[in-house]
C-alpha cells in the first residue's frame, strides 16, 4: 500500500515514521508537513520525497497516515478522502463536533477505510485486555485514570505541543481512556466533570447499559506521581489493565496498519474507526460543556 505522512513533529518522528518504513505492507511514499524545511528533514531521514503540496501527495497514494493536531488533521482528512484515500487517523479525530461529522461524512462518500490511532487499543496487551472484557457480560462500574508528567517537569518531548497546552489532558489523554472503557461498558449517555489544579479533570460517566464508570486526566503531575491505570468491576469479579510492554508506540501504530489493511481487504469496517472517533470528539465536548455549565 503506498501510504504518506502529513506531520512532522515528534510523533511523526518517533512513532508514525519509523512504523510506516518498517511496515511490510506499506511504501512510505512521501511527507508533507505545514513547515516545508521539517517535511524536507524528516523526509531525508525516512529516505523518502518530502511534498510542498497535501493534494499532490494524495494523489501519488492510496492511504494517509495523521500525525497532526486534530484540527489540522480534520480539513485535510476530508480532503484525502475525496481523493480516494484511506485513512490512518490520530485521535481525536476534531475536537470540534461539526468537524469529526463533517469527516465521517466525506469518508462514508468516498467509500474509503478508516482507522483512529488510539495507542493502548493497538498495544497487544491492552488491546487483548478489552477485548476479553467486551465478551463478559454483567461489569457494574469501571474507571481509567492517566496521570501524565508532560507538563509537570518529565522532558517530555511532547510539552510544547500547542495544541496539548490549549486542550489539556482532556482531549489529548480523554480519547485513549474513553477507548478502553466504552466497549466492555457500552455507549455514554450522561457526562459530568469537575476540575482541579492545572489541567487535571474528574469525569463522571453514565452508560446506556446501566454501568457507570470515571476518568481522571491529567498532563500535570511530577513524573514520580505518574501512571496509567484502568479497572472493571461486576458479576465476573475485578479485572485491572495490564501493563504496557517493553514494545512501545511504534508497535501499537503497526497494529494499526494491519488493522487498516485489513478493513481495506475485507470491506469490514474496524471498530475503531472514524464513526467512533466522532462519538469520542462528541463525548469530549459534552465533558467540556459540562465543565462551562459549573463555570470552571
Amino acid at each position: 500500500m503506498r501510504i504518506g505522512l502529513l506531520g512532522t513533529g515528534p510523533w511523526a518522528r518517533l512513532t508514525h515514521g519509523p512504523a510506516l518504513v518498517e511496515h511490510p505492507g506499506t511504501e512510505l511514499v512521501g511527507v508533507w508537513g505545514r513547515r516545508p524545511e521539517a517535511a524536507a528533514e524528516l523526509a531525508g531521514r525516512l529516505n523518502t520525497r518530502a511534498y510542498e503540496d497535501a493534494d499532490a501527495l494524495f494523489a501519488d497514494c492510496d492511504a494517509v497516515a495523521f500525525a497532526l493536531p486534530p484540527d489540522v488533521q480534520a480539513p485535510l482528512a476530508v480532503r484525502a478522502a475525496a481523493a480516494g484515500c484511506h485513512l490512518l487517523l490520530d485521535k481525536p479525530v476534531a475536537t470540534s463536533v461539526p468537524a469529526a461529522r463533517e469527516l465521517a461524512a466525506a469518508v462514508a462518500a468516498a467509500g474509503v477505510a478508516s482507522v483512529v490511532f488510539f495507542t493502548l487499543r493497538f498495544a497487544p496487551e491492552s488491546a487483548a485486555w478489552v477485548a476479553a472484557q467486551s465478551a463478559t457480560k454483567g461489569w457494574v462500574t469501571g474507571r481509567a485514570d492517566w496521570y501524565s508528567p508532560v507538563f509537570g517537569g518529565s522532558g517530555s518531548p511532547y510539552q510544547d505541543s500547542p495544541w496539548r497546552r490549549e486542550r489539556g489532558a482532556l482531549w489529548d489523554l480523554g480519547p485513549h481512556t474513553l477507548s478502553l472503557l466504552l466497549p466492555p461498558l457500552g455507549d455514554v449517555d450522561s457526562v459530568t466533570a469537575a476540575r482541579g489544579p492545572g489541567d487535571l479533570v474528574h469525569i463522571a460517566l453514565g452508560h446506556a447499559s446501566g454501568a457507570s464508570s470515571t476518568m481522571t486526566l491529567t498532563h500535570t503531575v511530577p513524573p514520580q506521581a505518574s501512571s496509567v491505570t484502568a479497572e472493571l468491576r461486576g458479576a465476573a469479579g475485578i479485572t485491572t489493565l495490564p501493563e504496557r510492554g517493553e514494545a512501545g508506540a511504534v508497535t501499537s501504530l503497526l497494529h494499526a496498519v494491519d488493522a487498516l489493511l485489513a478493513a481495506i481487504r475485507t470491506g469490514e469496517p474496524h471498530p475503531c474507526d472514524v464513526r467512533f472517533g466522532v462519538r469520542v470528539t462528541e463525548i469530549l465536548a459534552s465533558t467540556e460543556a459540562a465543565l462551562l455549565a459549573r463555570g470552571v
